[in-house]
């Protein structure tokens, strides 16, 4: 089968994907712990990186296709909720909170999903993102990238300030708990927004 390149970059980013979580769930032992953490961040960069181009060249050249059209949610899914997965296995200060997280958006895409499935095929509606959907995927992408690197970024300034002891935010992580509330907000919110925008099109009748 011939792939045109927006369709290669979608299939790179699902190649990506169990790469990325190996990594990340490997013991320290294997691959230290600040190590990891900075091979998962770039490879979710890269990961992101080929969803934004992927779009773009296939809007700006003609090349949007069925396969594409499937494939590239489906890619974006794993994406996000592999990294939440890496997330909930590797760091276990925030396993709880996580654990919250990962319900919230896996519950938000099903019902999304769902719903644009019904709408299309009943309805012959195809469902845009809209900004609070585009804002919610950005909002993911931030979160995920600063769970692995505030961590880095920290080591690195007791490394340099002369060790964790002289450290009173140590594992503290403030950035990361602000881009995990945020990203649940407009999870939340975009999610409730694409319902409450298509619910008239869900007919119990048929």
């Amino acid at each position: 089968m011939k792939l045109n390149l927006p369709n290669k970059l979608t299939v790179l980013r699902l190649i990506l994907v169990p790469i990325f979580i190996v990594i990340g769930m490997l013991p320290d032992t294997v691959i230290p712990f600040y190590v990891s953490c900075v091979i998962c961040a770039v490879l979710f960069i890269g990961t992101a990186l080929t969803d934004m181009f992927d779009g773009k060249i296939a809007r700006k050249h003609g090349l949007i296709t069925d396969f594409g059209k499937f494939l590239d949610p489906v890619a974006d899914k794993f994406m996000v909720i592999g990294a939440l997965f890496v997330i909930l296995y590797k760091f276990e200060k925030l396993r709880v909170a996580m654990i919250f997280v990962l319900i919230v958006i896996v519950f938000r895409e099903l019902a999304v999903t769902s719903m644009r499935l019904v709408v299309s095929t009943g309805e012959g509606i195809v469902i845009a993102a809209n900004s609070l959907g585009k804002i919610k995927t950005v909002s993911q992408i931030v979160f995920i990238c600063t769970v692995f690197l505030e961590p880095v970024v920290e080591y690195v300034v007791e490394l340099i300030v002369g060790g964790a002891s002289n450290n009173i935010i140590h594992g503290v992580y403030p950035l990361t708990w602000l881009s995990m509330l945020f990203t649940v907000v407009m999870t939340l919110w975009s999610g409730i927004n694409y319902i409450a925008s298509y619910w008239k099109y869900l007919d119990p009748q048929k």
